[in-house]
Protein backbone atom coordinates (compact mmCIF):
# COMPACT_ATOMS: atom_id res chain seq x y z
CA UNK A 1 0.00 0.00 0.00
CA UNK A 2 2.65 2.11 0.81
CA UNK A 3 5.15 1.54 -1.73
CA UNK A 4 1.78 2.64 -3.95
CA UNK A 5 1.12 5.49 -2.31
CA UNK A 6 4.20 6.86 -2.93
CA UNK A 7 4.28 5.87 -6.66
CA UNK A 8 1.68 8.11 -6.48
CA UNK A 9 3.07 11.39 -5.16
CA UNK A 10 6.54 10.34 -7.61
CA UNK A 11 4.11 10.80 -10.48
CA UNK A 12 2.18 13.71 -9.53
CA UNK A 13 5.60 15.58 -8.76
CA UNK A 14 6.87 14.18 -12.25
CA UNK A 15 3.79 16.01 -13.98
CA UNK A 16 2.90 19.23 -12.43
CA UNK A 17 5.70 21.88 -12.74
CA UNK A 18 3.82 23.61 -10.20
CA UNK A 19 5.06 21.04 -7.32
CA UNK A 20 7.89 22.47 -5.14
CA UNK A 21 8.18 19.73 -3.00
CA UNK A 22 7.05 15.80 -2.56
CA UNK A 23 5.36 16.71 0.82
CA UNK A 24 3.75 19.64 -0.36
CA UNK A 25 1.81 16.61 -3.11
CA UNK A 26 1.50 14.42 -0.32
CA UNK A 27 -0.62 17.14 1.88
CA UNK A 28 -1.90 19.47 -1.06
CA UNK A 29 -3.06 17.48 -4.00
CA UNK A 30 -6.92 16.20 -3.99
CA UNK A 31 -6.25 14.39 -7.50
CA UNK A 32 -3.99 11.68 -5.69
CA UNK A 33 -6.21 11.61 -2.76
CA UNK A 34 -8.88 10.48 -4.63
CA UNK A 35 -7.27 7.87 -6.13
CA UNK A 36 -6.22 6.46 -2.13
CA UNK A 37 -9.95 6.59 -1.29
CA UNK A 38 -10.89 5.01 -4.41
CA UNK A 39 -8.67 1.73 -4.04
CA UNK A 40 -10.53 1.73 -0.38
CA UNK A 41 -14.40 1.61 -2.26
CA UNK A 42 -13.01 -0.95 -4.55
CA UNK A 43 -11.64 -2.88 -2.55
CA UNK A 44 -15.33 -3.37 -0.54
CA UNK A 45 -17.18 -3.02 -3.78
CA UNK A 46 -15.13 -6.34 -4.77
CA UNK A 47 -16.18 -7.74 -1.57
CA UNK A 48 -19.76 -6.93 -2.00
CA UNK A 49 -19.88 -3.63 0.49
CA UNK A 50 -21.53 -2.24 -1.76
CA UNK A 51 -23.54 0.31 0.20
CA UNK A 52 -20.11 1.10 2.29
CA UNK A 53 -18.15 1.85 -1.07
CA UNK A 54 -20.60 4.01 -2.44
CA UNK A 55 -20.88 6.34 0.71
CA UNK A 56 -17.01 6.24 0.75
CA UNK A 57 -17.17 7.32 -2.84
CA UNK A 58 -19.35 9.68 -1.45
CA UNK A 59 -16.97 11.25 0.83
CA UNK A 60 -14.53 11.11 -1.76
CA UNK A 61 -16.17 13.25 -3.86
CA UNK A 62 -17.33 16.02 -1.31
CA UNK A 63 -13.82 15.98 -0.02
CA UNK A 64 -11.60 16.03 -3.38
CA UNK A 65 -14.39 16.95 -5.91
CA UNK A 66 -13.45 14.00 -8.04
CA UNK A 67 -16.11 11.32 -8.14
CA UNK A 68 -15.09 7.96 -8.98
CA UNK A 69 -17.75 5.00 -8.84
CA UNK A 70 -16.43 2.50 -6.84
CA UNK A 71 -16.33 0.00 -9.45
CA UNK A 72 -14.20 1.65 -12.12
CA UNK A 73 -10.56 -0.08 -12.37
CA UNK A 74 -7.89 2.62 -12.55
CA UNK A 75 -4.33 1.47 -13.18
CA UNK A 76 -0.82 2.16 -11.50
CA UNK A 77 0.85 5.60 -12.32
CA UNK A 78 -2.54 7.49 -12.80
CA UNK A 79 -2.37 10.68 -11.93
CA UNK A 80 -6.02 13.47 -11.99
CA UNK A 81 -4.12 17.14 -12.20
CA UNK A 82 -6.54 19.28 -10.09
CA UNK A 83 -9.42 16.88 -9.94
CA UNK A 84 -12.63 18.94 -9.75
CA UNK A 85 -15.60 18.33 -11.73
CA UNK A 86 -13.90 14.58 -13.00
CA UNK A 87 -16.41 12.07 -13.26
CA UNK A 88 -15.48 8.42 -13.81
CA UNK A 89 -18.42 5.90 -14.53
CA UNK A 90 -19.06 2.49 -13.19
CA UNK A 91 -17.79 0.79 -16.21
CA UNK A 92 -14.83 2.56 -16.91
CA UNK A 93 -11.25 0.95 -16.69
CA UNK A 94 -8.21 3.58 -16.96
CA UNK A 95 -4.87 1.61 -18.26
CA UNK A 96 -1.54 2.68 -16.55
CA UNK A 97 0.32 5.88 -16.56
CA UNK A 98 -2.92 7.78 -17.80
CA UNK A 99 -2.89 11.96 -17.11
CA UNK A 100 -6.09 13.30 -16.43
CA UNK A 101 -7.29 16.79 -16.39
CA UNK A 102 -10.33 18.70 -14.57
CA UNK A 103 -13.61 18.65 -15.60
CA UNK A 104 -12.83 15.32 -17.64
CA UNK A 105 -16.35 12.71 -17.86
CA UNK A 106 -16.15 8.91 -18.69
CA UNK A 107 -19.50 8.61 -18.95
CA UNK A 108 -22.23 6.27 -20.56
CA UNK A 109 -24.35 6.50 -23.20
CA UNK A 110 -27.22 4.40 -22.07
CA UNK A 111 -28.81 3.49 -19.08
CA UNK A 112 -28.98 -0.92 -19.60
CA UNK A 113 -26.49 -2.46 -16.60
CA UNK A 114 -23.87 -3.21 -19.85
CA UNK A 115 -20.83 -2.40 -20.19
CA UNK A 116 -20.98 1.55 -20.88
CA UNK A 117 -17.81 3.34 -20.16
CA UNK A 118 -14.52 4.08 -21.96
CA UNK A 119 -11.54 1.95 -22.08
CA UNK A 120 -8.45 3.99 -21.57
CA UNK A 121 -5.20 2.01 -22.81
CA UNK A 122 -1.88 3.14 -21.39
CA UNK A 123 -0.50 6.24 -21.01
CA UNK A 124 -3.66 8.60 -22.36
CA UNK A 125 -3.62 12.30 -21.88
CA UNK A 126 -7.26 13.62 -21.62
CA UNK A 127 -7.90 17.72 -21.55
CA UNK A 128 -9.75 19.83 -19.50
CA UNK A 129 -13.23 19.37 -19.70
CA UNK A 130 -13.39 16.52 -22.36
CA UNK A 131 -16.22 14.11 -22.43
CA UNK A 132 -15.43 10.19 -22.78
CA UNK A 133 -18.85 8.71 -23.61
CA UNK A 134 -19.55 5.02 -24.23
CA UNK A 135 -18.27 1.54 -24.63
CA UNK A 136 -15.48 2.58 -26.38
CA UNK A 137 -11.86 2.18 -26.07
CA UNK A 138 -8.97 5.02 -26.31
CA UNK A 139 -5.80 3.47 -27.71
CA UNK A 140 -2.46 3.92 -26.04
CA UNK A 141 -0.46 6.54 -25.93
CA UNK A 142 -3.88 8.79 -27.47
CA UNK A 143 -4.26 12.25 -26.67
CA UNK A 144 -7.96 14.28 -26.03
CA UNK A 145 -7.58 17.87 -26.52
CA UNK A 146 -9.41 20.05 -24.20
CA UNK A 147 -13.33 20.33 -24.82
CA UNK A 148 -13.79 17.78 -26.85
CA UNK A 149 -16.19 15.52 -26.77
CA UNK A 150 -15.25 11.57 -27.74
CA UNK A 151 -17.83 9.16 -28.89
CA UNK A 152 -16.05 6.34 -31.25
CA UNK A 153 -12.43 4.44 -30.73
CA UNK A 154 -8.92 6.38 -31.01
CA UNK A 155 -6.37 4.45 -32.55
CA UNK A 156 -3.56 4.38 -30.25
CA UNK A 157 -0.97 7.55 -30.83
CA UNK A 158 -3.82 9.58 -32.18
CA UNK A 159 -4.33 13.41 -31.19
CA UNK A 160 -8.30 14.58 -30.91
CA UNK A 161 -10.11 17.54 -30.64
CA UNK A 162 -13.14 18.97 -31.54
CA UNK A 163 -16.76 18.39 -30.91
CA UNK A 164 -17.51 15.73 -32.20
CA UNK A 165 -13.72 14.41 -31.69
CA UNK A 166 -11.78 14.49 -34.71
CA UNK A 167 -8.20 12.69 -35.60
CA UNK A 168 -6.02 15.64 -36.39
CA UNK A 169 -2.69 13.71 -35.96
CA UNK A 170 -1.06 9.98 -35.85
CA UNK A 171 1.92 9.16 -34.43
CA UNK A 172 4.31 6.90 -35.67
CA UNK A 173 5.21 4.16 -32.62
CA UNK A 174 8.44 5.30 -32.75
CA UNK A 175 7.86 8.72 -32.57
CA UNK A 176 8.89 10.52 -29.65
CA UNK A 177 5.91 11.25 -27.38
CA UNK A 178 4.56 14.76 -26.76
CA UNK A 179 2.46 16.14 -23.69
CA UNK A 180 -0.97 17.30 -24.83
CA UNK A 181 0.01 20.93 -25.68
CA UNK A 182 -3.45 23.03 -24.10
CA UNK A 183 -2.15 25.94 -25.88
CA UNK A 184 -1.49 24.78 -29.49
CA UNK A 185 -4.28 22.36 -30.10
CA UNK A 186 -5.30 23.24 -33.90
CA UNK A 187 -9.10 24.05 -34.82
CA UNK A 188 -10.48 21.31 -37.57
CA UNK A 189 -13.53 23.75 -38.77
CA UNK A 190 -10.80 26.29 -39.15
CA UNK A 191 -8.79 24.66 -41.32
CA UNK A 192 -11.54 22.98 -43.12
CA UNK A 193 -12.34 27.00 -43.97
CA UNK A 194 -8.88 27.65 -44.88
CA UNK A 195 -8.73 24.65 -47.34
CA UNK A 196 -11.99 26.05 -48.78
CA UNK A 197 -10.81 29.59 -48.96
CA UNK A 198 -7.54 28.69 -50.97
CA UNK A 199 -9.62 26.24 -53.40
CA UNK A 200 -11.79 29.81 -53.85
CA UNK A 201 -8.67 31.96 -54.52
CA UNK A 202 -7.53 29.55 -57.08
CA UNK A 203 -10.70 29.15 -59.13
CA UNK A 204 -10.60 32.91 -59.05
CA UNK A 205 -7.55 33.26 -61.15
CA UNK A 206 -8.73 30.22 -63.35
CA UNK A 207 -11.87 32.45 -64.24
CA UNK A 208 -9.70 35.92 -64.59
CA UNK A 209 -7.79 34.07 -66.84
CA UNK A 210 -10.48 32.59 -69.00
CA UNK A 211 -11.78 35.80 -69.38
CA UNK A 212 -8.29 37.39 -70.33
CA UNK A 213 -7.94 34.43 -73.22
CA UNK A 214 -11.79 35.41 -74.56
CA UNK A 215 -10.99 39.34 -74.13
CA UNK A 216 -14.25 39.36 -71.46
CA UNK A 217 -12.34 41.06 -69.50
CA UNK A 218 -9.17 43.54 -69.05
CA UNK A 219 -8.39 42.66 -65.38
CA UNK A 220 -4.80 41.56 -64.71
CA UNK A 221 -4.83 38.17 -63.56
CA UNK A 222 -4.29 38.38 -59.68
CA UNK A 223 -1.51 37.69 -57.30
CA UNK A 224 -2.81 33.80 -56.09
CA UNK A 225 0.21 34.09 -53.33
CA UNK A 226 -0.18 37.11 -51.77
CA UNK A 227 -4.05 36.88 -52.41
CA UNK A 228 -4.12 33.64 -50.30
CA UNK A 229 -1.95 35.07 -47.43
CA UNK A 230 -3.81 38.34 -47.28
CA UNK A 231 -7.52 36.23 -46.80
CA UNK A 232 -5.72 33.49 -44.70
CA UNK A 233 -4.16 35.70 -42.58
CA UNK A 234 -7.56 38.18 -42.15
CA UNK A 235 -9.26 35.32 -41.37
CA UNK A 236 -6.76 33.88 -38.63
CA UNK A 237 -6.62 37.44 -36.99
CA UNK A 238 -10.57 37.53 -37.01
CA UNK A 239 -11.00 33.98 -35.88
CA UNK A 240 -8.17 33.65 -32.96
CA UNK A 241 -9.81 37.00 -31.58
CA UNK A 242 -13.23 35.83 -31.87
CA UNK A 243 -14.31 38.52 -34.03
CA UNK A 244 -15.97 36.02 -36.19
CA UNK A 245 -15.29 35.06 -40.26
Amino acid sequence: MFERMREDIDVAFQNDPAARSKFEVLLCYPGIHALWLHRISHSLWKRGWITLSRFISHINRFLTGVEIHPAAQIGRGVFIDHGMGVVIGETAIIGDGCLIYKGVVLGGTTIEKVKRHPNLGQKVVVGSNACILGNITIGDYARIGSGSVVTKDVPPHATVVGVPGRIIKQRKKDEQEAMLDHGQLPDPVAEAIMVVLKENCKLKQRIIKLENTLNLSSEEPCNVTETESEVLTMFMKNYKDGDGI
